[in-house]
Formats: structure tokens, sequence, C-alpha cells
């Protein structure tokens, strides 16, 4: 009689102690998300981040609506590291590196805290000038190569849907409809080479105020950075008033340097993730966006005296 009292007596204790066990840790849930996110911005801030592209000013190399990785420790550390932009501005640098002549490197205008991405032409200590569209460094113009035209998506020369770039825009009277029935920009193209062998494809097709820059000496501590688009692009040639970066940069405002592209759209995806898969231009994925070396004799024999 006596045991079946104390069972009876013991079997509620059964389920509060079930009920107690089975209660949500919130605190210990927030914590674990609040490292977590301390995690992804540390690597965003310290190793690398994934960037889009809004704009052309980098055409041929990169197109509207491509997605990339920039490594953030080529250069070493700055404020301009964080993301976000989260530090005080400042010239300091962890680890100080130089980038290379034909870097493409992501760069925080003085007057603002968005993000460029340009190409190095000038390193500190060099002498740079543009005539009629040409880069002359250090009294040397640049070899530039005339190469085929490059055909470029609507799509890929802006942002806004209803701008037809190709039809009295920045790229007129350049419209082609192909073969296969895709209407495209046939873009003039050259092919310019740095004097360390950086290659890369540029265009140059019109002549703007841009294209004419007296030469200056680039200060210690910065570069000089243009855009593959040569006319159609904010760079270290255009004044802070016209969202240019008002000369050369300071290296402790290089965020980091591009490395490849991951994926690319044209611009027609939406809410539904279909459209996503649709929106895909499959043939940028993974390009490389470190410039080609060639060596200084093939330079000599294969691009010679620039050709305009």
């Amino acid at each position: 009689m006596t045991s079946d009292v104390k069972s009876e007596q013991a079997e509620p204790v059964e389920p509060a102690a079930s009920a107690k066990s089975d209660r949500i840790d919130w605190l210990a849930e927030l914590r674990g998300l609040v490292l977590m996110l301390l995690a992804v911005l540390a690597f965003h801030s310290l190793v690398a981040k994934p960037f889009y592209i809004p704009s052309p000013s980098m055409v041929p190399t990169l197109f509207t609506g491509d997605r990339l990785i920039v490594s953030k420790y080529p250069y070493g550390w700055s404020w301009v590291s964080a993301s976000f932009h989260l530090l005080p501005r400042s010239t300091a640098r962890i680890w100080p590196a130089t980038p290379e002549y034909g870097d493409v490197v992501i760069v925080v205008p003085p007057n603002s805290d968005e993000d460029y991405i340009k190409r190095v032409v000038a390193l500190p200590g060099d002498r740079i000038a543009v005539v009629d569209g040409q880069i002359v460094l250090n009294g040397k113009p640049v070899p530039q190569q005339i190469e085929p035209p490059t055909q470029v998506p609507l799509d890929a020369l802006t942002s806004a849907e209803e701008h037809d770039p190709c039809t009295g825009g920045d790229y007129p009277a350049m419209k082609i409809r192909e073969p296969s029935g895709r209407i495209v920009c046939e873009l003039p193209t050259m092919r310019e080479t740095l004097p360390n062998g950086a290659t890369y494809r540029i265009v140059d097709h019109a002549d703007q105020r841009l294209d004419h820059m007296k030469e200056i000496t680039v200060p210690s501590g910065h570069v000089f950075l243009m855009g593959d688009n040569r006319d159609n692009s904010a760079d270290s040639r255009a004044p802070l008033w016209e969202r240019g970066l008002g000369g050369p940069v300071p290296l402790s405002s290089i965020g980091g340097r591009a490395e490849f592209i991951t994926f690319s759209q044209d611009g027609t995806q939406g809410w539904n993730p279909l459209s996503w898969w649709r929106a895909l231009r499959g043939e940028r994925a993974w390009r490389s966006l470190r410039p080609e070396i060639v060596k200084p004799e093939t330079i000599k024999s294969e691009i010679g005296q620039p050709e305009r």
C-alpha cells in the first residue's frame, strides 16, 4: 500500500523535468548567432569578400552584373579593410605592400564611402601623362595594339533597363545583330601592356577630355588608377566633383585585389528563383581577373610601336 502511494506521487515529477529540459536557451542561441556574424565580418575584413559590379567602367574586363571575389590581404590591412567601412579614415597600414602594374583593385574615394573598382597603371614615384587616350609612363608611351572589336551585350553596359547605350547613348552607332539574333554593342578594343608585362584589353572609342592629362608624379604611398572603359570611367583622371578619384589615391584606401568572377547575371532576374537561373551568364563564371603577364621580348616582338 505504501509503495503504491509513493509511485503515484512520483509520477507528476517526470513531465516537469522533461519540460524544463526542452526549454530553449535563447541567450545561448543569440550568443551563437552573434559569434557567427562576427566570424563572417572578420573573414570579409581580413581574408576575402564578394563584390557586385553595378557599372560598365571596367568593360571589357567586367560587365554590369558580374559578381566577384576580392582578397583583402595582398596589400596589408587598413581602415578600408573593415566591412561597411566602420573604422575612421587613417593612413596607417598593417603589413603593407604595394600593388603591381595591372592589378585590379577595390578603392574608396576620399569624399565618399563607395567602393570603386579600377586598374593600377602607375606606382609610387612614376611620372604619368595621358596623350590622345594613351598612357605615357615615365616619358615612354605604354604600348597599345589594336584588337578585334569586343561584342558586349546591351545589359552589360547599363544598369537602367530603359536606356539603350548603343543608340544615341555612350556608344552611338555601335549596335549590331549577331547571326543568332542577339543584339550587342561592338566596341573598339585595344590591348595595353604595362612595363612589367601585364597585358589586358581596354575600350577607347571617343576623343574626350579625360583622354588628355598633363604629366604628374605619383606621390610616395599612392597609386594611379584607371578603368578599362576609358571613356566611361570616373578614375584618377577625373576630379572629385565628377565622382572621380581626384588624382593618385593613397594605398591606405585600397581595399583589396580582385581575383575572379564567381557568377554573372544580366539583370532580368526577379524574386522568382527560377528567374535567377535564366539570368545567368554562364560563360563568365570563374574568369580570373589577374592580368596575363608577357615576357619583355614578347612585348617588343609582338606589340612593337604603339598603334592608334
